[in-house]
């Protein structure tokens, strides 16, 4: 039942009795929920283009803005209110630098070295495998997404959000539509379900439909499945390209009685379908004036674009204020979970020409406000400030308020949190760990893989405060990796010898101080670990995609013959046991199933690979096994729903790799099989098998 309580830890002990029930009840959970943990709502609401520096409690609060002297946008009073009310994620990633990735990391729960959308792949289908909304639907979750999508696949839009976990779909769904903001009168796509529908959709701002929409399927769930909880993925087209107004002021009030409002009258579809379409700012930014450095004197007006841009950002604000309160008025503000994100740092196009009325070019400078907040880099860089997003987490009554962590984390980090809240054990295939005992205040969560790769053929723009070697450099293939408080990143990458710039993003967020020449030891980790944990994939080539995987520079000091396995009641999918409470370890000789698992059980095996020398392998399973394998953490084998890594093929060195192999049990035996440089397969033989710590 969805009622408002207060959600405690459940000890491990009684997750794994409840599992056990689960189990032979029939019931296809691994961790299932309880009366003293009920499944809380969720909302993922993903800005498009916003910058970390754009939030005012991330940084535009602390007059830290824009060009000297300091422009302050003062954007976000009710993100700023929410944020004190619950936590910020500062150390929070995306997974790319531009758009179409990032959500497909996000969706998916893998980072770019899985993700099948890579690079500028925009409208390609996202893949048929696990997503945040199908494990939601496993666990009884009535499914929305709202907004941009970007991910359907061509024409036959195989991959709508109909058909990747969703229940209800309203939006943009191709990513050229997201560019433009009025669906009518910039005659783009809109589409309510199957159905295209713009017709009927005069004077409808985006930020506005968008959130009118969501206010409707939230209080329309609430009177028709008051019991189900209910999981909205609200995806904004803004502040992102066109820099376009609303057509008038916010309507008065907010939630249930107040508010944007969904009339669903054709031609007045919404109750802010009036006045004259890109016309409306906020007085305070029309009546903005800076001293500009290159006007001296008086005072000067703001640049048109920028007042534009501080009004999109300002009306973000508002609508998720009011989205806020829909839930207060409702009485289940404390039974939801509410995230507020990025998809990446921000952007300078404005998709205007020419000069505004005080000789302003109508471009939009990411650095007028300082978008980008205390780092370097734009949208479409692997610097702090086109990955770095941060997030806003509002639980009341769970997410104690007022904590801030920078401890970091990435978007594939959402999938399994979200398993964990709704009472599943996460897919093995998601590179993500559960934040959820760091959101609660209530135990120590694993540390995330960061991670992002990325080609983009531009260079980055020369913001004049950015390092003098960045202004201008070419962007091309891109990799970032962090370890703690250091994050390593290459640009213009032309072999995997070329060397990380290495930054203590801690000490030195603008990544001022180049470490690398005193960290040979971490350089050498850093490039073996991006070999480790990413799958090549054709439609994003790479100029290491050809390297081998190398063993850890510290394999194991004591090994033993042998793997170790775990057997847990019963699951949907094969399972992340590091979600689940620890279970005993058997010891087996080589890759098998345990003595007396009956189907429908999820069992994993670990240990070490040894690998005699350097080569080409063919790893394979059982076809008909539903299993995932998984060497250093990259997914070699998805026998779940997969087809990206579904044909075992690894380049590994001599060494011993760290194995990972999740099944679902179906009563059939597991046989591990390989085939090394094109050689006859075989089955790989015990004495490469080990454990140790």
């Amino acid at each position: 039942m969805n009622r408002n309580r207060k959600h405690k830890a459940f000890p491990s002990f009684l997750l794994l009795l409840v599992a056990s029930v689960a189990w032979f009840t029939g019931v296809a959970l691994a961790v299932a929920p309880a009366a003293s943990r009920p499944r809380p709502n969720i909302v993922f609401i993903l800005t498009d283009d916003l910058g970390y520096g754009d939030l005012g409690v991330f940084f535009q609060n602390s007059g830290a803005g824009g060009r000297e002297p300091r422009v302050a946008m003062k954007a976000t009073p009710q993100l700023d209110r929410l944020a004190a009310g619950g936590m910020q994620l500062r150390g929070h990633y995306t997974a790319a630098p531009v758009c179409a990735p990032a959500r497909a990391s996000f969706l998916t729960g893998v980072h770019q070295g899985h993700a099948n959308v890579r690079d500028n792949q925009f409208d390609k289908a996202l893949e048929d495998h696990h997503t945040v909304a199908g494990v939601l639907k496993q666990a009884g979750y009535r499914t929305a997404c709202i907004g941009k999508w970007g991910l359907q696949g061509g024409k036959q839009m195989p991959a709508h959000p109909l058909k990747r976990g969703f229940d209800e779909y309203f939006g943009y769904i191709g990513h050229g539509a997201g560019h433009a903001h009025y669906p009518k009168e910039d005659r783009k796509a809109l589409y309510d379900g199957m159905q295209e529908v713009g017709g009927d959709y005069d004077k409808c701002y985006t930020t506005d439909l968008f959130t009118a929409r969501a206010k409707k399927f939230i209080i329309d769930h609430r009177r028709e499945r008051k019991e189900q909880p209910f999981f909205l993925y609200l995806a904004y087209d803004t502040p992102h390209a066109k820099t376009q107004l609303p057509s008038c002021a916010y309507p008065e009030g907010t939630g249930t009685g107040g508010g944007l409002q969904w009339l669903g009258r054709p031609g007045e579809m919404i109750n802010t379908a009036r006045g004259t379409p890109d016309t409306w700012y906020y007085p305070e930014h029309a009546k903005a004036t800076w001293r500009d450095p290159g006007r001296p004197g008086k005072a000067a007006p703001w640049p048109d674009v920028a007042k534009r841009y501080a009004t999109m950002v300002r009306r973000i604000d508002d609508a998720v204020g009011d989205l806020a309160a829909t839930l207060k008025d409702l009485g289940i503000e404390r039974d939801t979970l509410l995230v507020f994100t990025s998809d990446n740092g921000p952007s300078k196009e404005s998709y205007l020409k020419g000069k505004d009325g005080n000789g302003y070019k109508r471009e939009f400078d990411p650095g007028f406000f300082r978008g980008y907040g205390p780092f370097d880099g734009i949208k479409r860089d692997c610097y702090e400030g086109g990955v770095r997003v941060g997030a806003i987490v509002h639980w009341p009554g769970s997410v104690p308020p007022g904590r801030t962590s920078e401890r970091p984390g990435q978007f594939h980090d959402w999938l399994p949190t979200f398993c964990e809240m709704a009472g599943l054990a996460a897919p093995a295939r998601t590179d993500g760990v559960s934040l959820l005992p760091e959101l609660l205040g209530n135990g120590e969560r694993r540390d995330s893989t960061v991670y992002v790769e990325y080609f983009n053929g531009s260079k980055t723009p020369p913001q004049p405060d950015f390092l003098a070697s960045r202004r201008g450099a070419p962007r091309r293939q891109m990799q970032m990796i962090r370890s703690g408080n250091l994050v390593g990143v290459r640009h213009d990458i032309r072999s995997h010898d070329d060397d990380f710039e290495i930054y203590d993003v801690v000490d030195d967020p603008g990544q001022r101080k180049n470490l690398a020449a005193g960290m040979k030891d971490l350089q050498q980790r850093m490039k073996d670990r991006v070999l480790q944990i990413r799958r090549p994939d054709p439609a994003a080539p790479r100029p290491y995609a050809d390297d081998l995987a190398v063993p850890p520079a510290a394999p194991p000091a004591r090994t033993r013959p042998g793997l170790e396995a775990r057997v847990f009641p019963a699951a949907p999918w094969p399972v992340d046991d590091l979600s689940l409470p620890p279970a005993t370890a058997i010891h087996l000789a080589r890759v098998g199933l345990p003595p007396g698992v009956a189907a429908g059980q999820a069992v994993v095996l670990r240990g070490w690979l040894k690998v005699e020398k350097d080569g080409d392998y063919l790893l394979q399973l059982p076809p008909s096994s539903k299993a995932v394998l998984k060497l250093h953490g990259a997914t070699v084998i998805d026998h779940d729903r997969g087809t990206l890594s579904a044909d075992g093929r690894i380049k590994l060195k001599a060494g011993l790799h760290p194995l990972m192999i999740s099944v679902l049990a179906a009563g059939g035996p597991l046989e591990l099989k390989w085939s090394i440089d094109g050689a006859a397969e075989a089955e790989v033989p015990a004495e490469c098998f080990f454990t140790g710590s």
